[in-house]
């Protein structure tokens, strides 16, 4: 593990991110894989690091993991806050803490940083594992319902 290291991802690790990405979507409910929209989001992040930054777990030989954050203000809290947009695995490193170090680096990242909240939406998660994995790093449950409307996409409003 000692070659492990975390470090800003970069225009030229978009595929394999898209990758990461694809395996996150098949596994939620609400999102699709699409390499080309993945791609042209991670563009978007990558291009602009006012937007947000995107972390990477990697060894010498490839990317094992991602956590994305994007940037926002938010009125109630008076400051900058974090939108936990992503955080995946590759399905064979799974189950070793590297979920929990990219965490802890997105943490310290907030920190020192002085933004003053990260959010995070997830999707159902049946077996409670999830919730425990963000509880343990003090996470907790909100009050607020998430709704989406999607402007231009698959999805329209009812008339």
């Amino acid at each position: 593990m000692s070659d492990l290291r975390i470090e800003p991802a970069t225009l030229e690790d978009m595929p394999l991110l898209a990758e990461l990405l694809a395996d996150l979507f098949a596994r939620e409910p609400d999102f699709h894989p699409d390499q080309a929209k993945q791609i042209r989001g991670l563009r978007l992040i990558l291009e602009q690091p006012n937007r947000g930054r995107i972390f990477v777990l990697r060894n010498n030989l490839r990317i094992i993991g991602m956590i994305n954050l994007l940037f926002t203000i938010s009125t109630a809290e008076g400051g900058f806050v974090i939108m936990l947009e992503d955080l995946v695995v590759r399905a064979d490193h799974r189950g070793q803490g590297h979920g929990s170090r990219l965490l802890h680096h997105a943490i310290d990242f907030a920190r020192e940083k002085q933004f003053v909240r990260i959010t995070l939406l997830m999707a159902p998660d049946r077996e409670g594992k999830l919730l425990d994995f963000y509880r343990k790093y003090g996470f907790r449950e909100s009050e607020m319902v998430t709704m989406r409307l999607l402007i231009g996409g698959e999805e329209q409003a009812a008339s």
